[in-house]
């Protein structure tokens, strides 16, 4: 990132690892094509049913959690948290004592999706724009659901990735981007697209179209706690969950977005890609942002490439055969935030929430936290190492299960696990260089 030290990146390098660094990645890319040779022999049919998998919770507490009081709460608190964050970001003093950045940067970028993976698609039922669209709707006597006309089913996921790569563009590389006028400008920006979007699609729009809750939702699908086909609440198998992902337009697109950010930000701390910008006869902030592109083109053709080969035989168009398989991508994208950002979140996050007790800078304590320390003790080098690459790996293994398992399902029997040989040889160049990037080699 390029703000105040409060959005430093981690603390662990390759010498913090039990292990050599090189048996790591050796031995990572070995579980990768065990666990192939693995599937191949013992997963000969399609095993995942996302449509009736799970156990279905007590009709008591499904009521309470679908119930209209617990989905008003949800509501205000989403509403209130982020009036109170906007309190600071508006009248609060733009300087480093300022908690608007590292609410943005740490508590919502990163713990979204940390937080999504164990509860569920959560920013659906705390997104405030959602909550603002359903008052004006309310205030206009109209259906949130109806607007003006039928959201185009082509669009997909593609508005939302769109808005992710220009969110991913302001945390990595737009200047300034911790002053207070940059956080409002880009927000306000959000919160009139989305909004102008809502009333004339109607609150479909947020499904796909937000990019944070496309984001909160896809990675929610990993959540232990999901509903099936028939409505009901379930506990269930993250792999069903996972495997439930609606295929659509785009969808490889928001994954991509995520992927490559995520290898972009490693590559951007290297020493390598330092000289490049200090030499490059471009502006930094382009040179910068065309490096952020190619990362992203690069990790979304790759995978379509791949895609493309395997599919083969399958009747599907390369287009589709891709996005059929989009989902892969999705706990690969969740092992590298976890990677990548959890020392951020447990240091950054505390500091952040210390900060928090007083957003106008007037030396309050309104949450009680302003006297608090940072532990450290969940960042330490050594543990953070093994995290990244455990993260990783199961990552990419449970990409590797969910690839398996559509394979068999869309491919001939003959072509199942030969034609899958191109995902994982992809997934083993993503694993090597995704630990590669975050160890600085």
């Amino acid at each position: 990132m390029t703000g105040t030290t409060v959005l430093a990146h981690g603390v662990s390098s390759r010498e913090d690892l039990p292990i050599p660094f090189s048996y790591a990645l050796a031995g990572a890319a070995v579980a990768l094509l065990v666990s192939f040779l693995a599937l191949g022999l013992l997963w000969r049919e399609s095993r995942l049913d996302p449509e009736h998998a799970g156990v279905a919770l007590p009709a008591r507490l499904q009521s309470g959690l679908d119930g209209r009081p617990f989905r008003v709460l949800l509501r205000a608190v989403g509403l209130l948290a982020t009036a109170y964050v906007v309190l600071g970001a508006v009248a609060g003093k733009d300087d480093a004592l300022n908690p608007t950045a590292g609410v943005v940067f740490v508590l919502f970028w990163i713990g979204l999706p940390m937080t999504s993976a164990i509860l569920g698609p959560v920013w659906r039922l705390l997104n405030p724009v959602r909550t603002v669209h359903g008052l004006l709707s309310l205030l206009l006597r109209t259906r949130p659901e109806e607007g003006l006309a039928p959201l185009p089913a082509r669009l997909g996921y593609w508005p939302a990735a769109a808005m992710l790569l220009a969110f991913v563009w302001l945390e990595l590389i737009a200047p300034n981007n911790d002053t207070l006028p940059v956080l409002r400008t880009f927000f306000a920006a959000y919160l009139a697209v989305n909004l102008l979007a809502a009333t004339y699609f109607g609150s479909r729009w947020f499904d796909r179209a937000d990019g944070f809750e496309a984001y909160s939702s896809l990675i929610g699908r990993a959540a232990p706690l999901g509903r099936r086909g028939d409505g009901r609440l379930v506990l269930r198998n993250p792999l069903a969950g996972l495997a439930g992902i609606p295929v659509a337009p785009g969808l490889f697109a928001v994954v991509g977005v995520l992927l490559g950010s995520t290898a972009y930000d490693s590559l951007a701390n290297s020493v390598w890609w330092i000289n490049v910008v200090q030499d490059s006869a471009l502006p930094p902030r382009w040179t910068a942002t065309l490096g952020l592109l190619g990362m992203v083109a690069l990790v979304t053709s790759a995978f379509f490439l791949a895609a493309a080969v395997a599919g083969r035989g399958s009747g599907l168009r390369p287009v589709r055969f891709a996005a059929e398989f989009a989902h892969t991508l999705v706990p690969i994208v969740l092992g590298y935030v976890v990677a990548h950002y959890w020392s951020l979140l447990v240091l950054a996050g505390q500091s952040t929430v210390i900060r928090l007790s007083d957003p106008l800078g007037t030396g309050a304590d309104w949450l009680g936290t302003a006297d608090h320390g940072v532990d450290g003790r969940l960042a330490d080098p050594g543990f953070v190492a093994v995290l990244q690459v455990c993260a990783v790996l199961l990552g990419h293994v449970i990409g590797v299960v969910l690839a398996h398992d559509r394979a068999v399902r869309l491919l001939p029997r003959n072509r199942a696990v030969a034609g899958q040989v191109p995902l994982l040889l992809l997934m083993v160049a993503y694993t090597v260089g995704g630990l590669s990037l975050l160890f600085g080699a």
